[in-house]
């Protein structure tokens, strides 16, 4: 699906999609072919709030949301597979949400003007190019359905450079922003239940459910869940046992 800046599902445009809202600095680990999380500064788990990352968060160049306290830079490993880790594991659930058919490549089925070339063969610069030079549609982008606003944000929040090519490692290492943003590590930590933690993550990708059974979206610009909330705690529970 997408996320929201004209997203088509989540809370960016009036398209259906599902989600709103690194390179110089790094935060991958040498060698590793994933990325890696930044951890925030701790808060109460009552007191985190998610932010949108994806298509269906926001509207082009202004966020539904506030803008979240920068967050301290620090790695935290993360695996591969379909039962990897607690971070790829909810990674994956993402893209089901929201990018299942073209993953990292996925661009914003509303999009009437593509990108020139497949994203993961485009630098960040080349990125904001395309979306510059085609206003008035949906610019959600990559596996987690960035929209402009988020991505920029999230660039410019793990340091790295627009001229560094929209890679696999680099959409995870963003994505990871947001991930934090939604309390990954108080929920690792145990000060954030599992339900709290899925609904701020519904908050960011519209495609995923709340404790509804809806998108946290639901009735704007389109928005639905495009996963039942059963399946979504289902697979949350093989990344966090409660």
């Amino acid at each position: 699906m997408f996320n929201l800046s004209w997203c088509a599902g989540a809370v960016v445009g009036l398209f259906t999609a599902t989600s709103l809202y690194a390179g110089a600095v790094s935060l991958f680990e040498a060698g590793s072919s994933r990325g890696a999380l930044i951890t925030p500064k701790s808060a109460p788990a009552s007191e985190k709030a998610a932010v949108p990352a994806s298509l269906f968060i926001g509207r082009e160049g202004a966020s539904l949301f506030a803008h979240p306290p920068r967050v301290e830079k620090a790695l935290l490993h993360s695996g591969s597979g379909l039962k990897g880790d607690a971070v790829t594991i909810v990674r994956q659930i993402i893209e089901q949400a929201e990018s299942r058919h073209d993953g990292y490549d996925a661009v914003q089925h509303g999009a009437r003007i593509k990108p020139p070339k497949r994203p993961t063969q485009m630098t960040v610069a080349e990125i904001y190019a395309w979306i510059a030079a085609t206003p008035n549609q949906p610019h959600a982008i990559g596996r987690y359905q960035f929209i402009p606003a988020t991505l920029r944000r999230v660039m410019a929040e793990v340091g790295a450079s627009p001229q560094q090519r929209f890679s696999p490692q680099l959409q995870d290492q963003l994505a990871d922003v947001l991930l934090a943003d939604a309390g990954i590590h108080d929920i690792k930590a145990g000060r954030l239940s599992r339900r709290a933690f899925m609904n701020n993550l519904a908050k960011i990708w519209a495609g995923l459910p709340n404790d509804t059974g809806k998108s946290h979206y639901a009735g704007y610009a389109g928005n639905k869940a495009s996963m039942t909330w059963a399946r979504f705690d289902a697979q949350m529970a093989q990344a966090f046992a409660e």
